[in-house]
């Protein structure tokens, strides 16, 4: 699967997206701790995930873009074989 995110600037953008796109749960909120419990133990995440078009959100939200940078790396070691890259 892969997720688009022209036009993403914003954290509580990136969580709506991910919330949309991913069927996270209803109460889902823009917090990356929310966003790791739905990927690991909520939602039934693809096998390969991939987040194109990211420089975007990464220029206008560095510091959150770094936390997903760690979560992906967590995530992939965590969950193998399913993964989750930046493309």
């Amino acid at each position: 699967m892969t997720l688009d995110l022209t036009g993403i600037t914003s954290k509580v953008a990136i969580h709506q997206l991910f919330k949309e796109k991913l069927g996270f749960e209803e109460w889902y909120g823009p917090s990356w701790d929310a966003f790791w419990d739905s990927i690991v133990a909520i939602a039934e995440m693809p096998p390969v995930l991939t987040l194109t078009n990211w420089e975007e959100f990464a220029q206008h939200c560095p510091h959150d873009m770094g936390i997903l940078r760690r979560v992906i790396q967590d995530y992939n070691q965590e969950m193998a074989p399913k993964r989750m890259a930046l493309g």
